[in-house]
């Protein structure tokens, strides 16, 4: 596996369709966990209307991590209760079971929010 490295921080390329969004991630072992896992295609949906939200291979570690999160848009997530792979589109308050895995680049938040319906996302390491 070839870890995305600049400067300490490890980044990940999210394809869905002809679009890339890149992302970088927290260090953590929920993150380190994450990347093990890679690639992986998930197949995500719309959840609440700020969120895509999509079943990862395997459980990610949440040993000392907060018990919740207020994610900002542009956040890259993971929501241990129901093991999903999470991208932060709009705006969701504060709720057990969220762990932050990472951040967005750019406008890819903007650019998920208008995605309609679900759809297949490719999580690979980023190449640098």
């Amino acid at each position: 596996m070839r870890e995305g490295r600049q400067e300490g921080t490890v980044r990940i390329q999210i394809r869905i369709d002809e679009q890339r969004f890149e992302a970088t991630l927290t260090e953590s072992a929920a993150a380190r966990e994450l990347l093990s896992q890679l690639p992986a295609t998930i197949v995500m949906r719309d959840h609440g209307g700020v969120e895509k939200t999509g079943r990862l291979p395997s459980p990610l570690p949440v040993d000392g991590q907060p018990e919740g999160a207020d994610p900002d848009i542009g956040d890259v997530g993971y929501y241990a209760p129901g093991n999903d792979f999470v991208l932060y589109y709009g705006d969701q308050s504060y709720h057990s079971g969220i762990v932050v895995l990472g951040r967005l680049e750019g406008d890819a938040a903007a650019r998920i929010a208008d995605l309609a319906g679900p759809v297949t996302a490719v999580i690979d390491p980023a190449s640098d």
